[in-house]
């Protein structure tokens, strides 16, 4: 089987969280990748979904809950903490 070479341009903070997770499973950027175009290939298709909304933060579950929070908080149902009690709490 013939290899090529391929250079891709990453943002280096970016690498080496890539590098950190696929050494966690095992394998190099190189596998990972190669990993990632054998599935394109075999499915025709980009092997996940890419959402413009990809932010976790604005997902369907997280606004019902910020929803009622802010609505409980209209409604006066909060607890006041300070930073060092949350701080107590992590302990």
């Amino acid at each position: 089987m013939a290899q090529t070479n391929i250079n891709i341009r990453m943002d280096e903070g970016l690498k080496k969280q890539a590098e950190s997770l696929f050494s966690e499973l095992g394998m190099t950027i190189s596998t990972a990748f190669n990993v990632f175009v054998r599935q394109a290939v075999r499915q025709k298709k980009i092997p996940f979904e890419i959402s413009a909304e990809s932010d976790p933060f604005y997902s369907e579950s997280n606004m019902k809950v910020l929803l009622q929070s802010i609505k409980e908080a209209d409604e006066g149902k909060f607890i006041v903490k300070t930073m060092e009690e949350l701080e107590a709490m992590e302990k």
